[in-house]
């Protein structure tokens, strides 16, 4: 595929991470009047957020969308996906009580976690290999926009009250009818034809997800890349779903104010992402990109912890440190990490088992999270949220991968060798310059890359 096609794709199936995050975002910023709207207790809003696109909806809808796209292709998820998204959005829009929205908010995170694994996984085997965490960064600049867009959105509507959080739902109704219409005219990944192509022509049925748990390297990389991104996530979940609550209720912040933080904060995220991570992903060196960006996690949650949220000052340095360290944080890194350290054969599959447990536990944390900031306050609910980045912190800058500069087939041969490599297929505007060659004794070369281990 060529580089420009790569890119139009790349944008196409950017548009599901975008609705990731505008979902979570837009049940985020009329939580508290969703809450008062219903009369909710703590318990019904965690249940909200526990079974949001923030948590076990998109779990599950991870752990069927990943194998899925992994036995019928990514193009199914595609044809399919929106439509079930703009199911629950529609229902969420026009709830009339508890249990309609949170099956509206249920079934809307089942559509955004099918459409994660796939997202991530298509637009890797179709991106040129100097240009993958180029091309995962736009998808996170998408990622990061859907907030900045929602709370800009949600600020200018507050003055219709809940009918203005209605409209936010419509609005990503609109976006998901859109992104249908140019997601289902994609092509299918070149990569997963290929596998396919050789998994019938061998005539042996493999069992991907067997292989998944039992291999040793495949283990080691699932636990590496759930311990980056879960406990960062168990702190970017609760802040999508809950900060404006929290800035409420912990800061007496009004609920327009706490928009308009929430979304300068994504508005950075989003440049960050994109002149950061986009940028400079392929060109620098990986661990110390990864470690910049956590330490500044961990700062603006110190900050806020221990200076409080009474000094202006310290919620912008907070708004700002967590805005920019998210734009080239753990999610990113997860993003395109996820897609390199596995073969084709169970590449998405193994993203939904993943996506499945870190947004579960994010579901988890949801639930118990606004029982800690109201009975044990705050400071303890902050310290809670430090330790959890540090956790995220030393396990990425420890254990980096060395994927800098290596097409997805030579990373596969290089960590599985060469019965998992044979269904690895790099993208047609790449291949000339990164084919395999094949000596007498059967032995595979590799091409050089002037990478370095």
């Amino acid at each position: 595929m060529a580089a420009e096609g790569s890119f139009k794709s790349t944008v196409r199936v950017s548009i599901t991470n975008f609705l990731d995050s505008g979902s979570i975002v837009a049940g985020s910023a009329g939580l508290t009047l969703w809450t008062s709207h219903f009369g909710l207790n703590s318990f019904a809003v965690g249940l909200l957020g526990a079974l949001s696109a923030n948590a076990f909806g998109a779990a599950f809808g991870a752990l069927i969308g990943g194998p899925l796209s992994d036995k019928f292709g990514r193009k199914v998820i595609y044809t399919y996906d929106m439509l079930v998204y703009m199911v629950g959005t529609i229902l969420v829009m026009f709830a009339i009580n508890f249990p309609m929205l949170l099956v509206g908010f249920l079934v809307t995170g089942l559509a955004v976690g099918a459409g994660v694994p796939a997202s991530w996984t298509y637009i890797s085997e179709t991106s040129n290999d100097d240009a993958r965490a180029k091309n995962i960064g736009v998808s996170q600049f998408a990622w990061s926009l859907g907030p900045a867009v929602i709370y800009t959105l949600a600020v200018l509507l507050s003055p219709l009250g809940l009918m203005g959080n209605r409209i936010l739902f419509g609005f990503l109704t609109v976006v998901a009818f859109i992104a249908w219409n140019l997601q289902r005219g994609l092509g299918e990944s070149k990569a997963w034809e290929e596998e396919k192509a050789r998994a019938k022509a061998s005539g042996i049925k493999q069992h991907p997800y067997r292989t998944l748990f039992s291999n040793h390297t495949s283990v080691k990389w699932l636990m590496f890349l759930i311990g980056v991104y879960m406990f960062w996530n168990l702190v970017a979940g609760a802040m999508g779903f809950f900060m404006p609550y929290v800035y409420e209720t912990a800061g007496g912040i009004s609920n327009k104010s706490a928009d308009i933080l929430q979304a300068v904060l994504w508005i950075l995220t989003a440049l960050a992402t994109y002149y950061g991570f986009a940028k400079f992903g392929d060109k620098v060196n990986h661990r110390v990109f990864f470690f910049a960006g956590a330490a500044m996690a961990v700062a603006s949650w110190v900050v806020l912890t221990f200076v409080g949220m009474q000094q202006s000052w310290s919620l912008w340095a907070f708004v700002i440190l967590w805005g920019l360290s998210a734009g080239i944080g753990a999610q990113a890194w997860y993003a395109l990490w996820a897609t390199e350290l596995f073969p084709t054969q169970f590449r998405a599959g193994s993203q939904g088992v993943m996506f499945f447990v870190v947004r579960a536990s994010a579901g988890i944390w949801s639930i118990i999270f606004p029982t800690v900031l109201n009975s044990l306050g705050f400071t303890v609910a902050g310290i809670c949220m430090i330790g959890l980045l540090l956790v995220s912190l030393v396990i990425g800058t420890i254990w980096t991968p060395q994927t800098k500069d290596k097409s997805l087939e030579e990373i596969t041969l290089e960590q599985y060798g060469h019965d998992f490599v044979e269904g690895e297929t790099a993208n047609s505007a790449h291949r000339d310059n990164q084919r395999l060659d094949s000596e007498p004794n059967g032995n595979v070369v590799l091409p050089k890359t002037g990478s370095t281990k």
